[in-house]
């Protein structure tokens, strides 16, 4: 919303600027038709930049680059609408150079300085009763930011649950009072035994929240800890989505259909350039696990010698720029992977995987794609060899990406993939 007052009001200064406080009479509804599209394209720009991202929110260090970033995105869309779109009829050149100055500088201090006013202040205490690495983590990173609606005042065992006493002091303590907000790892052991006086909160007026899901809210993915207990399945569900499935199929071929041909022309290209390099195959095909455990077959162009032993000049070029992944778009087409999905793992480290790290194999319940959950927000993605740890944090995107897969997910993570794939970032 912000942002959008952002964008009227550099709208009106740019008439303002341009005519001198005397603008042409103009249709109000061909403006308003012409400037809500201009609107809505850049709030999408503003997405696919990351400017919507949480911790974008949080970290102001790399605003300037973002903004920067959605901007020419924004200059490349309204130059395709008023020069390629006839509808509008008009190419106001000198206003639409004023409304992308002044659209940047209003939103750069409005996300620097505005949305500090509407943050917060006076937070509700909490307080946290879990243990591990994950806790921790989930109390500094609430505690270190002022834009979550809650402060813990407190860190303490599960285990403390068990005495009533215990719990009674923690939320009357002249300290910590009032304690409107308890977060508790429900699936803990500890817990479990003493549920009766967690439900005895619910009649009060301290609000109890699942440490899983407020894990989830602030990490986007499922905590580690949870993959050893069988109360992971608590709310996680297998059961067939045939409406989302059959949607998803039919965007499957139409993208990939579409561009895929597209893609051909650059085929010619991509051939002269490898034979000229070695003159090996073009192409590179790797077995891979797919849906149910079934093996199959990726295509791609290859980027390595042929002796597979290191990446030739020709395949860094292909590698950083994403060439070498156009091929798969004709596995898509033929269904044995997604756009979005998991990606699938080699069969040799899936199988030590599936011996390591519980419920790895869930992983394979849905088909693999192209980009992942996984893929735009792990950061240590491990490379061609065995890292339990690692691929631990992975599996715990996969299995959120899992647990709340639906079509506004996927289409989130087309548009952060296409922000990445533009910055040359990720992996």
């Amino acid at each position: 919303m912000g942002d959008v007052a952002c964008f009227l009001a550099s709208l009106f200064l740019s008439l303002l600027i341009r005519y001198g406080g005397n603008p042409p009479e103009l249709s109000f509804l061909l403006l308003l038709t012409t400037w809500s599209v201009i609107f809505s394209a850049s709030i999408l720009s503003f997405f696919v930049a990351g400017l919507y991202e949480k911790h974008t929110l949080i970290f102001e260090h790399g605003l300037p680059a973002l903004l920067l970033k959605a901007q020419i995105g924004n200059a490349i869309i309204i130059v395709i609408f008023f020069y390629f779109a006839p509808i509008f009829g008009a190419s106001p050149k000198t206003t639409l150079f004023i409304y992308l100055v002044t659209s940047s500088v209003l939103v750069f201090f409005w996300r620097l300085y505005g949305l500090k006013f509407f943050r917060n202040h006076n937070r509700s205490k909490a307080v946290l009763f879990g243990d591990g690495e994950e806790a921790e983590e989930l109390f500094k990173e609430i505690n270190g930011n002022a834009r979550y609606p809650f402060i813990f005042v407190s860190k303490t065992s599960p285990i403390n649950l068990v005495n009533g006493k215990i719990l009674s002091n923690i939320i009357n303590d002249e300290d910590f009072s009032p304690v409107s907000v308890i977060i508790a790892d429900l699936n803990h052991p500890d817990v479990k035994k003493s549920i009766w006086q967690i439900q005895s909160l619910f009649f009060s007026s301290v609000l109890v929240l699942s440490f899983e899901s407020v894990y989830e809210e602030v990490f986007d993915r499922v905590p580690l800890s949870t993959l050893n207990r069988n109360g992971f399945f608590n709310n996680f569900s297998l059961s067939p989505m045939p409406i989302y499935g059959a949607f998803k199929r039919f965007l499957d071929i139409v993208v990939s259909f579409f561009f895929g041909i597209l893609s051909l022309s650059l085929y010619p290209f991509v051939w002269f350039l490898i034979k000229l390099n070695d003159g090996g195959p073009i192409f590179f095909f790797q077995e891979r696990v797919g849906q149910n455990n079934v093996p199959i077959k990726i295509v791609k162009f290859r980027s390595m010698n042929t002796e597979g032993s290191s990446v030739t000049k020709i395949g860094s070029f292909l590698r950083r720029s994403r060439i070498d992944e156009l091929p798969q778009l004709f596995n898509v087409l033929s269904g044995h992977i997604s756009l979005i999905g998991p990606r699938p793992e080699l069969k040799g480290l899936a199988e030590s995987y599936q011996k390591n790290i519980p419920l790895y194999n869930l992983r394979h319940v849905i088909k693999p794609g192209l980009s992942g959950w996984a893929q735009i927000y792990h950061q240590n993605h491990p490379h061609h060899g065995p890292d339990i740890h690692e691929t631990k944090v992975k599996l715990s995107y996969d299995l959120f990406y899992l647990k709340h897969r639906s079509i506004l997910l996927d289409l989130k993570i087309a548009l952060r993939t296409i922000q990445i794939l533009l910055s040359r970032s990720g992996v």
